[in-house]
């Protein structure tokens, strides 16, 4: 499944996060209150400068311009706290929101490869729940909040005189106007930006990912050049998006400015003729002032109001093509079996099978080698086995329960996972054989080492259990990190292990080790399934699958499907059948 960031959600797609926002209701409606005294306050200036014109000055009183001070003052101070609680307010909801829908954030992010392709670094959704957060800590709400006033504030316009509310409703329009333009023009450029800002991050991280191949083969120029292509492609766009935004903010400056100087001389008209008191003057100049900073305060956050309305048309999009997944009944520990039925597979994103009709029961205790040429399917097939890969046709079951029945905590209880290429977490060795778990047991990591022939090797790392690893087990040796993910999946004794090509990296006592760990698993009741291209891993196995082109060629115990492998070979003058391992006929053969 292709996880697309363009279509338009149903309204019940849409319903997850404004339900992340519903308790934030009363907070929004109670800030929509203080919105509209915090703009009743703003007529503070406006009316002392029309009493200080029309009262004071008129009939030279000290005393009642002493007192028109400190009443302003009080309402200024006033106004102040709560445009304080109002910002304050708006962060808190944003801090809600994030703690809200930050865990679904995360659970997207993680699943998302297992589904589909996210574009990028695969981290954009975390980066848009920041531009959520972000825009709601900003000053850009509160002008959302004043514009449902600027009505009122051009009706006491029109109060102080026709001709001056008719100028100010012309400036509303024109600034109205202006930001229709300025969306208009930068939309589809803050879209294209967001893409070219994806592929660039997606190339950083690839080459830091790869950087030791960018180094050994001379590759990192190259690779510099294609970053630098999409950083030229994503700064055009950005500069495009910044030039339009830049223009019309400067341009609604002006135009306020400019108007705020003709109101001023409008009112001086009005005075001249007898139609209004000298007051009115300064007060119209101001009010008409601050009647349109609204609309010009949205005009110059308009990025963060487009950024903004992006990220939650991304978040919306996301979520409804993952949404969350449901706790299924709990059920016992599996100690029986484990069955394919029909199996067909599919990789994420990809119409192409690579599985095709595949089926097998494994009971307690047995073990089975998946053997075949490179691109037969095994991988593929164990990623399926495990639920990394969801199937199009067919089940795996546990004691005939298939894996969709089963919480994704509590079925990964009982499987051991060790992948080809094994993937460690920063962080102690000890958390990382633990599979990070809140309450792990000193003891049962203790024990998944040992199982895994890697105790005493521990032991000797500089701070034993506690020795500290980098991302993806940086500070460790491939076969390091590949007896640690071993131990990590043997920990707490899961049913079922799962082990792609476990050797690949382990020297002799590494085998030895492996080899062990198979049979103490058999031994306690467990299955193992282990895919190998080298047989030395299959000597504990009973029981082998051999795949061609995703297809069961061979299923049987170990020593017939041998014979069999071998029988064609024979009659062919010694060449191994299609889908058999040259290296398993040899050595089957010895």
């Amino acid at each position: 499944m292709q996880i697309k960031t363009d279509p338009s959600p149903s309204k019940t797609e849409a319903s997850e996060l404004t339900a992340a926002l519903a308790p934030c209701r009363w907070a929004l409606i109670s800030l929509g209150v203080v919105s509209g005294l915090v703009n009743l306050l703003y007529l503070t200036g406006s009316f002392f400068m029309l009493e200080v014109y029309d009262r004071v000055i008129p009939s030279r009183s000290i005393p009642t311009l002493v007192g028109l001070c400190l009443i302003a003052l009080a309402l200024y101070v006033f106004q102040g706290g709560l445009e304080i609680l109002r910002s304050r307010a708006l962060g808190r909801i944003g801090s809600a929101l994030e703690e809200a829908i930050g865990p679904r954030v995360f659970d997207t992010v993680v699943r998302a490869p297992l589904k589909g392709t996210m574009p990028g670094d695969g981290l954009l959704p975390v980066r848009d729940l920041d531009a959520l957060r972000a825009f709601l800590s900003g000053p850009a709400p509160g002008a959302l909040f004043d514009l449902p006033w600027m009505p009122f504030y051009l009706a006491i316009c029109f109060l102080f005189h026709p001709l001056i509310g008719v100028a100010a409703l012309f400036g509303g329009v024109v600034l109205l106007t202006l930001t229709v333009l300025n969306d208009r023009l930068t939309r589809s450029h803050s879209q294209a930006a967001t893409g070219f800002a994806l592929s660039r991050n997606g190339l950083a991280e690839s080459g830091r990912r790869n950087a030791a191949v960018l180094a050994s083969m001379g590759m990192q120029e190259a690779f510099t050049v294609r970053w630098a292509e999409a950083s030229a492609s994503y700064l055009r766009t950005q500069a495009r998006v910044a030039d339009v935004a830049v223009g019309f903010g400067a341009a609604s400056k002006v135009f306020r400015l400019a108007l705020q100087s003709g109101v001023l001389a409008l009112g001086a008209y009005l005075v001249i003729n007898g139609q209004a008191s000298s007051g009115v003057i300064i007060a119209s100049s101001i009010l008409v002032s601050r009647a349109l900073a609204p609309a010009e305060l949205a005009i110059a956050n308009w990025r963060g109001f487009v950024a903004a309305r992006q990220s939650w048309h991304r978040l919306d999009i996301l979520f409804s093509a993952l949404p969350p997944v449901p706790s299924p009944h709990p059920l016992p520990a599996p100690h029986l079996s484990l069955s394919l039925d029909a199996l067909c597979l599919t990789p994420p994103a990809s119409g192409r099978v690579v599985v095709h009709e595949v089926g097998f029961t494994l009971m307690a205790g047995e073990a089975l080698g998946v053997v075949g040429a490179s691109a037969s399917g095994k991988s593929s097939l164990v990623k399926a086995i495990v639920g990394v890969w969801s199937p199009i046709k067919g089940t795996v079951r546990l004691d005939g329960a298939s894996l969709d029945q089963w919480a994704k905590t509590a079925l990964g209880r009982h499987i051991g996972y060790l992948p080809q290429e094994v993937e460690l977490f920063p962080g102690p060795i000890a958390r990382n054989i633990a599979r990070f778990e809140a309450d792990a047991s000193p003891e049962a990591v203790i024990e998944a080492a040992k199982a895994a022939g890697y105790h005493e090797a521990i032991l000797r790392l500089p701070d034993g259990y506690d020795t500290v690893i980098g991302e993806g087990g940086a500070g460790l040796s491939s076969g390091q990190r590949q007896r640690v993910g071993l131990a990590r999946a043997l920990y707490r004794n899961p049913f079922l292990i799962v082990l792609d090509e476990p050797n690949a990296n382990l020297d002799a006592d590494g085998e030895t080790a492996l080899a062990e760990a198979m049979l103490g698993v058999r031994q306690r009741g467990g299955i193992v399934i282990v895919v190998a291209h080298r047989p030395n891993v299959l000597a504990t196995v009973d029981l082998i699958l051999t795949l061609s082109e995703g297809r069961c060629i061979d299923f049987g115990p170990k020593d017939e499907v041998l014979k069999r492998m071998l029988r064609p070979a024979a009659v062919a003058g010694n060449q191994p059948p299609a889908g058999a391992s040259p290296i398993l006929l040899r050595r089957a053969s010895a």
